[in-house]
């Protein structure tokens, strides 16, 4: 990455059209002096940086989409034995703090935190416009803040450094600390950052005050705090930005709907095989014929026969073999059974892939110019349904997911009823099972079943302990670089 410019950097996380105005920036390499940042063009370039972390192939939970792999939406996938010791593990809840990904996702959110907080302590020191200054410090503490989102979920109470020059044991802190600089930075983003609809063509893919309202949602109902869920997510909901659901579902995560009206923050990218492409979605490609990439995650038996009968939305989620995707016939991996059974002769496993993260093409290449939405405003929606019921306002969470529902129908009226239950117990379970066919494979459903206490009783076939695998054990490395001064989660 020292060679890389900024200029890269910033073509793939800010837009796929009209970014002239990023190419002509320094190399990165400029950008580590003692004396950096100085100038206003110095501060633009530091804001930029922060971003370059999403765009890391191991900001993606280490390179592997585990979330879902953990979850009982996804197995490991790729041919049998391809990364079985290493990503298999996850399958099963076999791993542990040495296991592949953890250092990496740990380090890669930290080097993230890093360049915010250049931001942030450097850039109010420089002589420049002051609402660009404030708009700056803002992107920086909103992505400060996913970043330690991010490491609040995985890890709980985490090591929070807030200045460039920190201690060199730095120990951890609790989560509720955590979640207080989380919620300090949102606050700050929301108040001072502008929205999606006045940022520039050239701007695309920037921290809006929408993205930063309905981060503070999710981490509110994360925290089962549903007073302030509900406060923050109908903020964006009834904002004048004018959020809205695309027409059609497969447009949510697809190249046709990017930044589009559903889209609420993004990590954009273009189809070269560089550091402007989406090795997230590559990992998921199909695998064999077309050749679009690894083939890992795939689609679970438990989740295809989740869905209602006729949902659209499990086949613009699923990619079968025999399909055929853009005048493309999908053959699929010779090395991988078409069908896996166990010992009883039960199907178990077939052969199929993540179509969300599909890009029209046909080379691995333009298969890296997926943009991944890390909010969209069909979440939004749910959240604020799931906050909604649960402050006993059950008729009014019906009108959210009720809209989300419509529109997986497609204007076909004979299927997917709108939902009229209003007990709350039901209808905390129904909006659940509403999230995972809406968000299947998007990385949500095991932190979803964590944060509702519902981990166990899902998950405990698979291998899952209440206790243990509510979080990651912390990465061994780490506690070895602290030489103590970080301590391991319990039951690692």
């Amino acid at each position: 990455m020292k060679r890389i410019s900024y200029s890269l950097v910033i073509l793939s996380l800010l837009c796929l059209n009209s970014c002239k105005d990023f190419l002509d920036v320094k190399p990165q390499g400029e950008l580590t002096q003692e004396a950096y940042p100085t100038t206003p063009a110095d501060a633009l370039l530091a804001t930029n940086a922060s971003y370059s972390s999403l765009r890391n192939w191991m900001y993606h939970s280490g390179g592997y989409p585990i979330m879902d792999i953990m979850s009982d939406d996804a197995m490991k996938g790729s041919n049998p034995n391809d990364q079985l010791n290493t990503i298999g593990v996850y399958d099963n809840f076999s791993y542990n703090a040495t296991s592949d990904g953890l250092d990496r996702w740990w380090a890669t959110l930290y080097e993230g935190i890093k360049r915010t907080n250049v931001v942030i302590e450097k850039v109010p020191g420089i002589t420049m416009d002051e609402t660009l200054q404030t708009r700056y410090l803002a992107e920086a503490r909103f992505l400060r803040a996913l970043y330690y989102f991010d490491l609040v979920r995985a890890w709980g109470g985490v090591p929070i450094v807030l200045t460039t020059t920190p201690d060199l044991k730095v120990p951890r802190s609790t989560i509720d600390e955590v979640y207080q600089v989380i919620e300090a930075d949102l606050k700050f983003a929301a108040e001072n950052l502008p929205q999606k609809g006045q940022y520039g063509a050239s701007d695309l893919g920037r921290a809006s005050k929408g993205a930063a309202e309905s981060l503070l949602g999710k981490m509110y109902l994360f925290r089962g705090d549903f007073t302030n869920a509900e406060i923050y997510l109908l903020k964006v909901i009834n904002s004048s930005e004018n959020y809205d659901l695309e027409t059609t579902f497969a447009d949510a995560n697809s190249e046709s709907g990017e930044y589009g009206v559903e889209s609420i923050f993004e990590v954009g990218a273009i189809g070269v095989e560089s550091v402007t492409g989406n090795q997230y979605a590559n990992t998921q490609g199909v695998r064999g014929t077309p050749n679009r990439g690894w083939g890992f995650n795939r689609p679970s038996l438990n989740l295809r026969n989740s869905f209602e009968s006729d949902d659209p939305r499990l086949d613009a989620t699923i990619i079968d073999l025999g399909e055929v995707l853009d005048g493309i016939e999908i053959l699929g991996d010779g090395s991988t059974p078409d069908e896996t059974k166990d010992d009883n002769g039960t199907l178990i496993e077939v052969e199929c892939y993540n179509q969300k993260i599909w890009v029209p093409g046909t080379s691995t290449n333009t298969q890296m110019g997926h943009n991944r939405r890390l909010i969209r405003y069909a979440d939004v929606l749910l959240m604020a349904a799931e906050a909604l019921n649960e402050n006993n306002k059950s008729s009014q969470a019906l009108v959210h997911l009720n809209r989300v529902r419509e529109r997986a129908r497609q204007g076909n009226n004979a299927i997917l009823p709108d939902i009229t239950v209003t007990d709350k117990n039901q209808l905390r379970d129904l909006i659940m099972t509403e999230r995972r066919h809406e968000l299947a494979m998007e990385g949500f459903r095991f932190w979803d079943l964590v944060r509702t206490g519902k981990a166990t009783a899902v998950l405990g076939e698979y291998g899952f302990i209440a206790g243990q695998h509510d979080l990651f054990p912390i990465p061994q490395n780490e506690i070895d670089i602290s030489q103590g001064t970080l301590t391991q989660n319990p039951n690692w």
